[in-house]
């Protein structure tokens, strides 16, 4: 499935009261990426090259000629232009070409060159170029996000987002990549983690754009985003998974009776406020289990009587027990998955 947003009309929601998160700033606020791996590409025309599908997320950002973009599941090209970004969340399967008619060569049989650790330098060996007599560049990555792969904004992801013109939309961008360019090749102390850093950013705000721009008809999560009554109830919950939230606390945060709140936030994200105050807590759960907790104290932090009651709820929305998310702590992980934590095989391009 792609998703693309190019000229499409913006719907952002409306800014929240100052002092007011807003749910979609809550979740951005956190995101971070893992296992991050960078790539500054410089192929020469013609060329194209497939990308295997992979459990780590794909980011490639066109910085100068341009493209041709298909995943595996669609037999339709799209046109990646200087300033586009696209964002495969769950490292779909693709082909990136010059031209639709070249044949594809595996990305793992382009030479590439280690600047350092999980930064990296590819070029084309074709001797064409470019309209302007340059060659394509792009940057191109792997990583995964620390959302939860339940999470409802994960869920609705597409296979693709195409930020089209992401330059253009957001003034910052053509800053921050620049900034993540200049690490790519000056290789100095301390690269990967800044690129880490500006790499939250960038994808973020690729998240943000399909938000506001590729989703006017949205329903479910996203409408409920968008809906500043039901929207301010989720910023309040994402900010404060730990509390004890209850029924008429939430009602009055959205200004309505309790009949009438339950209704509206069940026809609007699509599950009793119940439901989804115990589903936020479980991923704030396999985060903080993730991360080395002790079961029995995200236990008692989430508000839970006792460790078994927690067991069974954790089950219940991650599908295993907590004791298997602390095993999976405990075993060797490579780039890892986006939003998931099994190892993966890293893009190399």
């Amino acid at each position: 499935m792609l998703d693309r947003f190019s000229g499409s009309v913006c719907h952002r929601p409306p800014a929240p009261p100052p002092g007011v998160p807003d749910t979609l700033t809550e979740i951005l606020l956190g995101l971070r990426l893992d296992g991050v791996e960078y790539g500054r590409c410089e192929l020469r025309r013609p060329w194209a090259v497939a990308f295997p599908a992979q459990r780590a997320a794909g980011f490639h950002f066109v910085s100068h000629g341009g493209c041709w973009l298909r995943t595996a599941t669609s037999d339709d090209w799209m046109r990646l232009n200087p300033g586009d970004a696209v964002l495969l969340p769950r490292g779909s399967s693709h082909v990136l070409a010059s031209d639709p008619a070249v044949p594809a060569v595996d990305i793992a049989s382009l030479a590439r060159v280690a600047v350092s650790e999980n930064i990296y330098l590819v070029r084309g060996d074709a001797a064409g170029t470019s309209d302007d007599g340059l060659p394509d560049v792009m940057f191109c990555g792997t990583m995964s996000f620390n959302l939860d792969p339940l999470h409802p904004l994960v869920a609705m992801m597409p296979d693709v987002m195409r930020a089209a013109d992401l330059a253009q939309r957001d003034p910052t961008v053509p800053a921050l990549l620049e900034a993540m360019e200049r690490e790519v090749e000056l290789r100095r102390i301390g690269a990967c983690g800044i690129l880490a850093r500006l790499a939250d950013v960038v994808a973020a705000t690729i998240i943000r754009a399909w938000v506001e721009c590729a989703c006017s008809d949205a329903t479910g999560w996203i409408a409920a985003v968008r809906c500043p009554r039901v929207g301010k109830v989720l910023a309040a919950i994402h900010a404060e998974p730990e509390r004890d939230w209850r029924v008429p606390e939430l009602a009055a945060l959205m200004g309505a009776s309790r009949s009438s709140f339950a209704e509206a936030f069940t026809r609007t994200v699509g599950e009793s406020p119940a439901k989804y105050v115990t589903r936020i807590k479980m991923f704030q759960a396999r985060r903080w289990i993730a991360e080395g907790m002790r079961i029995s104290v995200a236990a008692h932090r989430l508000g839970y009587d006792s460790e078994a009651s927690f067991s069974r709820a954790y089950k219940r929305v991650i599908g295993h027990p907590p004791s298997e998310t602390r095993a999976e702590r405990a075993r060797p992980r490579g780039t890892g998955g986006a939003n998931l934590p099994a190892d993966a095989v890293a893009l190399a391009g």
